[in-house]
């Protein structure tokens, strides 16, 4: 689980200055209305659909672009999977229903403002802000289609599959034979027959071949254009009328492109991210949360890990993932602190610095001034090693503040596990 995390939260990047710095890839993560207009205007195959957050919404919707129409797709809106077998804590199965359009309005009205949990979302489940209204197209074949970053090949990679509608884990469980992997070079981008290998895997039963390697070459385009790390579509379907269309869509970018991707930046939904993460954001700090009932403060991303590993070995659990960097200022040490005790979780706290550029004075102070202003509850264990360690110690020692001292990384870890009573 923990050496599973790097790629996640840490990547390197040379900065305009020459130095390297640590930099969090949160991925960004956009609903599936959002992406479907995105693609739209790539010129993709989308069903018809409107986001709406209200019942007034879901009526003038109705009213205005499906008056015809005697069926609808109720999609709800959460950044998270799984949500066609998801249940509602009130009860409700199924965040994707099909209905009548005349029990549009009923079902809205029990997803609106409900929390859904699914697989990916944990039991804490996520609330649901706004429903996505579709057409009921008429489709003859599901199959999957995914671009994302391939390390083998050191650039995107096509992966589709015959069959769709599921995971692709229990798709490739199932049929590993049947799915299609394209490599395309960064360099010379997609060629023709790159796209012919892409729709020749997916085995198209009625949409046109041709028509369906241009929307292939679209697909790509636009995950180049807009500086994704993952574009999937399950289903990607054949219609009736011989069409290839996205019947779904799940977009991740990458946020050092945020720079030139404003446009889709700004479709950012805090609400349904982890509000310590979004504060951490917000304070330039590094963080994850996770489960256990250790917070962690640590400069440096390796430094970070081998302390998570660390207390696992001694049998606890860390809390989070936190990276104050090299050169953290007291008061983004204070918000750190605001950020650990807002954990209910957390048993107990533990520091973990190698003073370089990050001073042990500077976050000695920030522990003292933080535990001042926040009244910490729990056991803080402090191991200090580096530059002014000597100063960062006194500080400690002066506070007159319950800190538990640690020689080295191995009794920090064992006295944090110990304080928190988990063994």
């Amino acid at each position: 689980m923990v050496r599973g995390l790097v790629n996640k939260l840490v990547s390197r990047s040379l900065n305009v200055a020459g130095k390297w710095q640590q930099q969090q890839l949160r991925r960004l993560n956009i609903h599936e209305y959002q992406g479907a207009e995105l693609m739209s205007k790539y010129g993709i195959n989308v069903p018809k659909g409107v986001a709406v957050g209200s019942i007034e919404e879901v009526r003038k919707t109705i009213q205005d672009v499906f008056p015809k129409e005697n069926e609808l797709v109720v999609k709800s809106q959460i950044l998270a999977g799984g949500r066609g077998l998801g249940t509602f804590k009130s009860g409700l199965k199924g965040g994707v229903h099909i209905v009548k359009t005349d029990q549009v309005e009923e079902l809205a009205g029990k997803m609106l403002g409900q929390i859904l949990v699914t697989k990916q979302t944990g039991p804490q489940g996520k609330v649901v802000s706004k429903v996505y209204l579709c057409e009921k197209m008429s489709l003859v074949n599901e199959m999957y289609f995914a671009i994302t970053l391939d390390r083998t090949s050191a650039g995107p990679i096509i992966i589709g599959c015959r069959k769709g509608g599921t995971s692709i884990e229990d798709l490739a469980e199932k049929f590993p034979d049947m799915i299609v992997k394209v490599p395309i070079d960064v360099f010379q981008g997609i060629t023709d027959e790159d796209a012919a290998k892409v729709v020749d895997g997916l085995a198209p039963k009625v949409a046109d071949r041709n028509a369906s390697i241009e929307q292939v070459k679209k697909l790509y385009k636009l995950f180049c254009e807009c500086d994704c790390t993952l574009l999937e579509i399950n289903p990607i379907a054949e219609t009736s009328d011989n069409q290839l269309v996205a019947a779904d869509a799940k977009l991740n970018f990458d946020d050092n492109a945020a720079f030139r991707q404003k446009h889709i930046f700004a479709l950012r939904d805090a609400t349904q991210e982890d509000p310590r993460e979004v504060a951490a954001a917000k304070a330039d700090l590094n963080y994850i949360g996770l489960d256990g009932e250790i917070g962690c403060m640590v400069n440096g991303a390796g430094l970070a890990m081998a302390t998570m590993d660390i207390i696992k070995l001694h049998g606890g659990t860390p809390a989070n993932f936190l990276d104050v960097g090299g050169n953290a200022s007291e008061s983004q040490v204070v918000e750190a602190f605001k950020i650990l005790t807002a954990d209910d979780k957390v048993k107990a706290i533990l520091v973990n610095i190698f003073g370089g550029i990050m001073k042990c004075d500077i976050i000695a102070s920030g522990i003292v001034n933080a535990a001042k202003e926040v009244s910490l509850k729990v056991p803080v264990v402090v191991r200090l090693e580096g530059t002014n360690v000597d100063q960062g110690k006194r500080i400690l020692k002066e506070s007159g503040m319950a800190l538990i001292t640690a020689e080295d990384l191995d009794d920090a870890a064992e006295k944090a596990v110990k304080a928190s009573g988990t063994c």
